[in-house]
């Protein structure tokens, strides 16, 4: 009797159970089939970001390993932090960290002020087939090699027959030697890379723009607001957590610099290396001369360490400015 009743206990109590687990696959199920497509678009994102982004992390490893390539990753001699110690043997290291940090931080800041402004503009488009027009320009930039752009601004900077010193021997002023002259080059690397970039940056403000309730905008100008007062004080706060997302996404990469634009743009000139040597450049110099993989490891585990500790720092002072009805910050 007692057994009997003990099963039945224990029906009782496992058929919710199996109820909810049934409803749960049910549902399951259900919301994989009619979310499939999304998650098919999703895939090649996902494959890429395992492939090019998790697996790499075996290179913390080998930033303390003695690589060599006959004993694998995992069989290589342990050494410590003696692969990092050439990052601070010399005044190059240095160099090329406080370039890339310089020249990033002014790539960032100057990118976001001319994106902003860039799309402020195209949003006052009324047209919106030259609006289509204009967002084509700005992205075609983007899928040119930088080998490419490098021709582009060689023709313009060469010193003999090169555009520019052309124009100023045609005005009676002297040629210059851009080449052999590092001073001019911060500003032509962020006019380059304002010209190759700019334009995905000012679609993003420009879709922010686009989902603002243009109701906001006809209560501005009922008030006698102009187009810089309905910019500063209705579009400008509407869009500012994705200026903020997308600053702080820049910060994380900020010692990463864009090895085509430095070392192709430049022609890997010598001569300007005081003002265009970066982390990147130097580290691959340091893996042709050396050949050891080890060390160049190490920098790039050194890249990411400060552009962690960085991008904590400036999340940290968002979070300590925004408010609480407004989180800006990423986390």
């Amino acid at each position: 009797m007692n057994a009997s009743l003990n099963s039945n206990t224990q029906s009782d109590i496992s058929a919710p159970r199996k109820l909810r687990q049934s409803l749960w696959q049910s549902m399951r199920g259900h919301i994989f089939r009619r979310n499939l497509i999304w998650f098919l678009m999703a895939l090649p994102a996902l494959v890429w970001i395992i492939v090019f982004k998790y697996l790499p992390l075996i290179g913390v490893w080998i930033a303390f390993t003695d690589f060599k390539v006959r004993r694998g990753v995992f069989g290589s001699e342990f050494v410590g932090f003696k692969n990092f110690e050439f990052l601070f043997a010399t005044d190059t290291a240095l160099r090329a960290t406080v370039n890339t940090i310089t020249l990033n931080l002014l790539f960032i800041v100057v990118g976001a002020v001319f994106a902003m402004f860039i799309a402020w503009l195209l949003f006052e488009v009324y047209s919106s087939a030259l609006t289509k027009y204009y967002q084509t320009m700005l992205l075609l930039p983007r899928f040119i090699s930088w080998v490419v752009v490098s021709y582009f601004v060689y023709a313009l900077l060469a010193t003999e027959n090169g555009l520019i010193n052309t124009t100023l021997q045609h005005l009676g002023l002297h040629p210059i030697s851009w080449y052999t002259s590092p001073k001019y080059w911060p500003i032509i690397l962020l006019l380059t890379s304002l010209w190759n970039g700019m334009g995905i940056s000012s679609l993003i403000y420009l879709s922010g723009m686009l989902a603002i309730d243009p109701q906001l905008f006809e209560a501005a100008r009922i008030d006698g607001a102009n187009k810089w007062h309905q910019f500063r004080y209705v579009t400008f706060p509407m869009v500012l957590p994705l200026v903020v997302i997308n600053l702080l996404l820049a910060m994380a990469y900020i010692m990463n610099a864009d090895f085509g634009l430095f070392f192709q743009v430049t022609r890997n000139q010598p001569l300007l290396y005081p003002s265009t040597d970066v982390l990147d450049t130097f580290i691959y110099r340091s893996l042709i001369v050396t050949k050891n993989v080890s060390m160049a490891a190490a920098a790039q585990f050194y890249q990411s360490i400060i552009g962690f500790v960085l991008v904590i720092f400036f999340n940290w002072i968002v979070r300590r400015i925004e408010r609480a009805d407004e989180p800006l910050s990423l986390f």
